[in-house]
């Protein structure tokens, strides 16, 4: 059961505060948990220190693992869920004041940078000047830290909707790309090139990075690699973590470990 998650300010409206950067840590209270959709006049950067989260926005599904932070630019519609172990804090920023992307990304994090932001969610009225400093770092650096590629592209086509759908409830259908043209009244070709013009890749690729958001949350969540393999329907575990290695570069043992950089 999917719970709101909580707020050590409930009555705080960040987009009402002049503040250039405002951190909050967020509790998940042990229980998957989600923000529907809504929007800030601020630009927000969603943290997992924990657990994981998936960001939606109207073009794509954007993960969270541990270590990093999706950035959500200001205006943009989006919602939020967290698994039961996740570890959140959501750093809100001042249009303008920086330069980040006018898209959303996934980044790591240093861990210099994680623990600068822990130390601005328990500061919210704590000494200005120390806050100051401690925003000026994170305007600094976050703009130099690298993205993760786990991001799925997602459509507002009609057609295109129901695969994704049956998809993301059953990771393990392995309809072809002809059985899924069949599907949703089109040719085989005609889905093919539609797949490509919304969202900028393959059929396949855009099912196996659906396998590898899906993977990088369960293993976030404690899943073993074997059991994830077979609730995405690979034959093997040796296929599963064959691409899942080559997607990300790393197998799934390690990825969770070294996705944060060291310095």
């Amino acid at each position: 059961m999917k719970q709101p998650l909580r707020y050590p300010w409930p009555d705080l409206d960040v987009d009402d505060r002049s503040a250039a950067v405002i951190a909050v840590r967020v509790g998940a209270d042990g229980t998957r948990a989600e923000v529907p959709d809504h929007r800030h006049r601020k630009g927000q950067l969603v943290v997992s220190l924990g657990g994981s989260v998936t960001c939606r926005v109207p073009t794509g599904l954007w993960m969270v693992p541990p270590h990093c932070g999706v950035w959500i630019p200001s205006g943009l519609a989006h919602s939020n869920r967290a698994t039961a172990t996740a570890r959140l804090f959501f750093v809100y920023i001042e249009p303008d004041v920086v330069a980040l992307p006018d898209r959303c990304c996934t980044m790591s994090l240093s861990p210099l940078l994680r623990e600068v932001i822990l130390d601005l969610s328990d500061t919210l009225q704590a000494d200005a000047l120390r806050q100051e400093r401690l925003i000026g770092f994170l305007l600094g650096e976050l703009p130099r830290m690298p993205v993760q590629r786990v991001h799925l592209p997602l459509s507002t086509e009609p057609r295109l909707t129901r695969i994704a759908s049956a998809l993301a409830q059953n990771p393990a259908d392995r309809r072809t790309l002809a059985q899924w043209a069949e599907h949703v009244a089109l040719s085989e070709s005609s889905l093919a090139r539609l797949v490509i013009k919304e969202t900028g890749l393959t059929f396949g690729r855009w099912r196996q990075q659906m396998h590898l958001i899906v993977a990088i949350r369960e293993l976030a969540s404690g899943a073993s690699v074997q059991n994830i393999s077979a609730d995405l329907g690979y034959e093997s575990v040796t296929a599963f973590i064959t691409m899942f290695k080559k997607a990300l570069g790393k197998p799934p043992a390690t990825y969770l470990k070294s996705v944060a950089p060291t310095t």
